[in-house]
């Protein structure tokens, strides 16, 4: 029965204080003695409580603050390179030099360690062992059919067909990919031996300012099928 009236009387208590929290203001040394509990320890006062919470909310803000200013650098730097990639797109004078130009500046500026183009369409004076000509309807890009219909980029572990087709006797060396469908003209695919480089969910807006360059470098030729 006593347990039953300390625990109504305790509740009480805390009630009456969460209306009144100015009340520890008229009592300094009744806030000095309080002892708070703490998952490492009692606390030696409700004010020195209350300054390591603010201290943990402090180091917990300057995190977020080190993480957001970091993440504007790498977009930075990332906007920087897209706007570089557009321009060196739009000099190229032949379909086979603009092709180069983007699997250039995927592997030099985008970390990317393999990096695989796929084209619907033969190019002119263009072969590479990074490049493949593949027909839009040959049954080989049947594990790209959605990509392809959706036209929406991948980014993560693909799914083994996949990583076979664009990567061929390397693709043990592939952990993770970045994949961009190219409406009409064929994939690009950015490979890392990162596990963590490219991950679902990522963003991929630069990777579609990159595709709509390239797309729009191309048909300036009429290469596109």
């Amino acid at each position: 029965m006593s347990e039953t009236t300390e625990k109504l009387g305790a509740h009480e208590v805390a009630t009456w204080l969460r209306r009144h929290p100015s009340f520890l203001q008229q009592f300094p040394d009744l806030a000095l003695t309080l002892v708070v509990p703490r998952e490492d320890g009692p606390a030696a006062s409700l004010a020195s409580y209350q300054l390591e919470v603010l201290r943990d909310k402090n180091r917990e803000l300057s995190k977020r603050l080190r993480d957001l200013f970091a993440i504007s650098q790498e977009n930075e730097r990332l906007a920087v390179r897209t706007h570089q990639l557009t321009l060196a797109l739009m000099r190229q004078s032949d379909p086979a030099s603009t092709v180069r130009a983007l699997a250039a500046t995927l592997a030099e500026d985008f970390n990317g360690d393999l990096v695989r183009i796929v084209l619907f369409a033969p190019v002119p004076g263009l072969e590479e062992d990074w490049l493949q000509v593949v027909a839009r309807d040959d049954r080989l890009l049947q594990p790209f059919t959605d990509c392809l219909k959706d036209e929406e980029p991948l980014c993560g572990r693909l799914h083994p067909d996949k990583q076979s087709l664009l990567y061929g006797p390397r693709v043990d060396e592939v952990h993770s990919s970045a994949l961009l469908p190219l409406a009409g003209i064929g994939l690009v695919a950015v490979g890392s031996r990162d596990a963590n480089r490219f991950y679902p969910g990522m963003g991929t807006l630069f990777l579609r300012m990159m595709g709509e360059a390239f797309a729009t470098a191309m048909r300036r030729f009429d290469t596109a099928t």
